[in-house]
């Protein structure tokens, strides 16, 4: 059942949970000296985070694959549905806990919302929601169970390298994060070194499926997506630059019947399979979309490993995708005349 209300947690848990919330505010601790309290704000706040603390929940995505990548098992992950496996979790997900040899983490079920409950009952010493949806009233009950650590501007809109700062520094260990994107940046520089042919091309993140044709969903620039495709040499395509700035939030849609708009985007990426591209090179105002026509198209089949690997990419789920993504892209840009 899905709450609406703050969960009525022991009364004592509440008030220790408001006293450390009171404290907090009244004399912040310096962040990273040893053995002290982590200070960080988020959307909310601030967050005081003990030193040293080892069970760690986390709530939205992309958070547990950042903690796995710095040797750290979550106790708690939600349970992911789309493109994983049948675990639950994503395949780099399982394949980073068998290296490290460890027990999977307990998984919670956010059909109906955010399980207190089960988070609670993992007895988490922080949690960490970055890379999420929580509101105002989701962090205050949190924060009754454990400190908690939301996104540091907007809902579902944090990029990847700042969840991984975040987690790093909640952890107090940022060295260790700051190493682990070094990786990350030299492996995007290597794959592409390996395709100078995207340099340059402009790309637009779409969603439209066979069911609706007329309708055009596209990502903002900012979006986690659609950054990614600049960071392999590709430019957002002006057009998408210029709807978003009327869009608030990560996405907007269009009528198909606006399709002459994205004349100016080299590749296109879509989630679907060659059937959807068929249906839309069929299409009367979606085939007027050179990109289309060309089929210098992108399809991420929908729900798959390939897919959630780049909606968004995470500190797993990147070197995991990398470079079959980067030669897919290739292919579609091989087609630009």
């Amino acid at each position: 059942m899905r709450r609406t209300n703050a969960l009525a947690l022991p009364a004592a848990l509440a008030a220790l949970a408001l006293a450390a919330c009171s404290s907090t505010a009244e004399a912040p601790a310096e962040s990273g000296a040893a053995g002290e309290p982590i200070v960080i704000e988020h959307a909310f706040g601030e967050t005081e985070v003990p030193a040293g603390v080892e069970r760690v929940a986390t709530v939205g995505a992309s958070t547990e694959d950042a903690l796995l990548a710095l040797d750290v098992v979550p106790v708690i992950m939600p349970r992911i549905v789309w493109g994983s496996e049948e675990s639950g979790m994503y395949r780099w997900t399982e394949e980073r806990i068998d290296e490290l040899g460890a027990e999977p983490p307990a998984l919670w079920d956010e059909t109906d919302g955010i399980d207190f409950e089960a988070i609670n009952a993992a007895e988490p010493e922080l949690i960490l929601a970055p890379y999420s949806g929580i509101t105002q009233e989701d962090y205050e009950t949190l924060s009754s169970i454990a400190p908690t650590v939301a996104f540091p501007e907007a809902a579902w809109a944090t990029p990847w390298r700042d969840t991984i700062r975040i987690t790093g520094e909640a952890l107090g260990r940022s060295d260790d994060a700051d190493a682990l994107l070094a990786d990350l940046d030299q492996q995007i520089a290597d794959a592409a070194a390996a395709h100078p042919e995207l340099e340059g091309k402009t790309s637009m993140f779409t969603f439209i499926t066979a069911a609706d044709l007329g309708t055009i969903g596209y990502y903002a620039p900012d979006d986690a997506r659609q950054a990614f495709l600049e960071e392999l040499g590709l430019e957002t395509a002006p057009s998408v630059v210029e709807l978003s700035e009327t869009v608030d939030g990560f996405y907007g849609q269009v009528s198909a019947e606006q399709a002459d708009t994205f004349a100016d985007v080299d590749v296109l990426f879509a989630y679907g399979d060659e059937a959807l591209l068929t249906a839309m090179q069929a299409d009367p105002l979606l085939s007027t979309i050179p990109a289309i026509a060309r089929g210098s198209v992108v399809l991420l089949p929908d729900a798959t490993p390939q897919a959630a690997a780049v909606s968004p990419p995470t500190a797993l789920s990147l070197p995991w995708a990398l470079d079959d993504y980067a030669a897919q892209i290739a292919e579609a840009a091989a087609k630009v005349g």
